[in-house]
Order: structure tokens, then C-alpha cells, then sequence
């Protein structure tokens, strides 16, 4: 704690901090007060509510796909300062366009032909912008900290983030939807002028060329980060760990109206208290590993994280079937007997989950030379897009052929357990290694 706090005040540490978290609070601050709004005010249909928010996961996800390699090379050959100040300045004129479709769909302006389409090429500008951030955020940390601080570090940004999340997720779902226009703009605004206080951090080693064809230099970048096994381990768990958020967050607003007969405020209380849940995870595992970089809790915190979500699905199967009543708001909900125990249960689902996470992603930026942790960030991010590119298509394909958004709940809980063999073979590594 006392590395924490010497961190959170110091130049090296806070401006980059703070970038992050505006970052990560402006992106769901409009991706949900988006889908909140188009799945309680445009659509009525449970099928067509589970698509939108899938394809809208998807649209968003898709960038790191297609463009980590890229973002990869440049973080690691030019200046990670300058790149953030670029990024964040492009995120001013992306949430102009997306605070535009949120004004013409509040408006009820042409909102399937004009304001749908703004905001998805928002949102998918804004997964772009994220792609280039994404790297830095995480190798920037072992230039500017010392080897003792960067758990610490990770451990932070982590739990900055969804905290991040958390305030953003819950904003989107109690204020109107001409209010978040306003806010990602203003947020975007003060985002870049934060940017500008980031330390440089110049490339380190020898500056080679930029291989500009995404689908060659993805496939090498894999291909080079994998040697290690501990890495390809980290990131093939990461995958799958961030598979099953995709898939959670992506039910969470279908099942909140549908199932539990709750209003867009209760669906937006379950993504702060999943974001709440990584939070803790992430500041719990620091104390516990004392700053030692080491998987060993990993295993178990996903099969942990498993039995909640089979928690959590039991709960929804008991709840009672939807009244005469209409939607529930946050206070009739939580006076519903089964509230506490689903509440809890998520709450379960999120901690475990960031105790599984963070220390895997301080195998990347610890285990590889300071010259390639932003092409291993990278890397890793391509193989966890793909996989949460796949687990938004499987779910657009359940709710097409059917399967209620509650079923699809066991999905999560069985990319558990192969998160947890993937988590075993790295702690098995980590011991050959040591």
C-alpha cells in the first residue's frame, strides 16, 4: 500500500493514470448510455435487444483485431508520450460524431437511418482509438517505474480502470441520454489536456521500420511473442478470461429487462458492481503476492469465479416471472428476496475474475525485454480480441436461433474451467522456469 500511495503522486505515475482512467471512462460512459438507450427505448424484442448489444461489443472489439500489430510497432519505435497526446486528441473529434447520434436519437431524428449509424462508426472509431492506447498504457509503466513498483503499477491502472468503468457505467444509466452526449465531449476535452503532463518515453533499443500490412505483421507478432511459454500461457488465459466478460457485460442489459423485469438503471447497477468486483480483485492479489510477479492464485480465483456465475445463473432461473408491474426501478429491485443473493453472486463473478487477470498482465510487461512489452501488449490484444470478437459472434448466434440470454450464462462458466487448466499450466511453467 505504501508503493500505491508513493505512485499515485508521482509524475512518473499519476498523469498517465488519470489519461487511463478518463479513457476508460469516456468509452463506456457512451458505448452504454448507447446500448441502454436502443435496447429500452428503440427495440422490444429480446432477440433483437441481444443482437444489438453483441453487435455493439463486436463493433468495438473488432479494431484490436485488426490493428494491435500496428499499434504494437509504433508504441515500441516512437515516443509512447507523444503517440497518447495524438490518441487523445483524435478522441475530441470521434465523440463529436458519436455525441451527435445521441442528440438525433434523443431527438427521435431519423434514428434507425442517421443516429444508430453515427454512433456505431463512434464506437468503432473509438475501439481504433483505444487499439492505439492499449499498449502503452501497460508497457509505458516498466519505463517509468521500477521493477518493484510495476505490480503495483498494473495493479493500479487495473483497478483505475474499472473504477473508471464503474463511474462511467452507472452515469450512462441514470442520467439522460442528451447528458452523455454533452459528457463524452467535455471528457474527451479534459482527457487530452491531462495527456499533455505524460512523461516522454522514447523508444528504448534499435528503431526498425514499420510493417504497415496488419495481417503479415499480426501473424508474426504472435508468432514472436510466443516463444516464451509463461507469455503465451498469460495471453491465451487472458483470452479466455475476457471472453467471458464479453459475453457477461454483453447479456447483462437483455437479461436486466427480460428476465428480471428491471428498469435500464438495475442493468447499469450490474455492470458498477461487476466493475466494483475486478477492482478489488485487482488491489486484493497485490497484497497477497507483496509485489512478487506469480500466477499461483490464478487457478483457483477462475474456478472461484466459476461456481458464481453458476451462482448467478441459478439465481435468474428462480426469479419470479415478470408482473403487471412494469420495470422494476433500483429500490423495488433491491427489495426483492433474491436481489442480495444475485448481487452478491456477480460481485463474486468480478472479484475473482480481477484476481485471475491482473498478475497475467504483469507477466507481459515483466518476462519479455523493455524494447518489445508494447509488441507483447499488443500481441496479447489481438488474441483477446479475436477471442472476444468469437464469443460476441456465438452469442448473436444463440439469441438468433433462440437460446434465452439466461442460458447463455453456462457458457461463461465452462471458458472457466478452461481458463483454470490454461492458469495451471503457466503456474506449472512459472515453477520450471524459477
Amino acid at each position: 500500500m505504501t508503493t500505491q500511495t508513493h505512485l499515485i503522486h508521482s509524475r512518473r505515475f499519476l498523469p498517465l493514470f488519470v489519461t487511463q482512467l478518463l479513457n476508460a471512462f469516456n468509452d463506456n460512459l457512451f458505448k452504454n448510455a448507447m446500448v441502454l438507450f436502443v435496447v429500452y427505448s428503440v427495440y422490444n424484442s429480446e432477440e433483437a435487444e441481444g443482437q444489438f448489444s453483441a453487435l455493439a461489443s463486436g463493433i468495438f472489439i473488432l479494431p484490436f483485431f485488426l490493428l494491435s500489430a500496428l499499434a504494437g510497432q509504433l508504441a515500441d519505435m516512437r515516443d509512447k508520450a507523444r503517440i497518447i497526446r495524438i490518441v487523445k486528441a483524435c478522441e475530441i473529434a470521434i465523440m463529436l460524431v458519436g455525441g451527435a447520434g445521441l442528440v438525433l436519437a434523443w431527438q427521435g431524428v431519423a434514428v434507425h437511418a442517421i443516429a444508430i449509424p453515427l454512433m456505431l462508426i463512434a464506437l468503432f472509431a473509438m475501439g481504433v482509438h483505444s487499439t492505439f492506447f492499449g499498449p502503452i498504457k501497460y508497457a509505458i509503466l516498466p519505463q517509468h517505474l521500477h521493477s518493484d513498483e510495476v505490480l503495483a503499477g498494473t495493479g493500479l491502472v487495473e483497478a483505475g480502470t474499472y473504477i473508471a468503468i464503474l463511474a462511467g457505467t452507472m452515469i450512462a444509466g441514470w442520467i439522460e441520454v442528451e447528458w452523455a452526449a454533452l459528457g463524452v465531449i467535455l471528457t474527451a476535452l479534459v482527457g487530452y489536456v491531462v495527456s499533455r503532463e505524460v512523461p516522454p518515453a522514447p523508444a528504448q533499443g534499435k528503431i526498425e521500420p514499420l510493417d504497415y500490412n496488419v495481417l503479415r505483421s499480426s501473424i508474426a507478432l504472435v508468432r514472436n511473442t510466443s516463444h516464451d511459454r509463461r507469455v503465451f500461457l498469460a495471453i491465451m488465459a487472458i483470452s479466455f478470461f475476457w471472453t467471458i466478460g464479453a459475453v457477461l457485460f454483453i447479456q447483462f442489459p437483455p437479461l436486466a429487462k427480460n428476465v428480471l423485469s428491471a428498469s435500464k438503471e438495475v442493468a447499469s447497477l450490474f455492470l458498477v458492481i461487476f466493475s466494483i468486483g475486478v477492482a478489488i480483485g485487482s488491489m486484493s492479489v497485490n497484497a497477497l503476492l507483496k509485489g512478487t510477479v506469480s500466477a499461483r492464485y490464478s487457478p483457483v480465483s477462475v474456478l472461484v469465479m466459476a461456481l458464481f456465475v453458476v451462482g448467478f445463473y441459478a439465481v435468474c432461473q428462480a426469479w419470479p416471472a415478470p408482473d403487471a408491474r412494469g420495470l422494476l426501478d433500483v429500490a423495488s429491485f433491491v427489495a426483492e428476496p433474491l436481489a442480495v443473493p444475485l448481487l452478491l453472486s456477480l460481485l463474486g463473478i468480478a472479484t475473482a475474475g480481477g484476481m485471475f487477470v491482473v498478475p497475467l498482465y504483469a507477466f507481459l510487461t515483466t518476462f519479455v525485454d523493455k524494447t518489445q512489452t508494447a509488441r507483447t501488449i499488443a500481441a496479447n490484444n489481438i488474441v483477446n480480441s479475436g477471442a472476444m470478437v468469437i464469443g460476441s459472434v456465438i452469442a448473436v448466434v444463440l439469441s438468433a436461433v433462440g437460446v434465452p440470454v439466461v442460458q447463455q450464462l453456462l457458457l461463461g462458466a465452462a471458458m472457466c474451467l478452461f481458463s483454470a487448466w490454461l492458469g495451471y499450466l503457466l503456474v506449472k511453467a512459472e515453477r520450471a522456469a524459477a
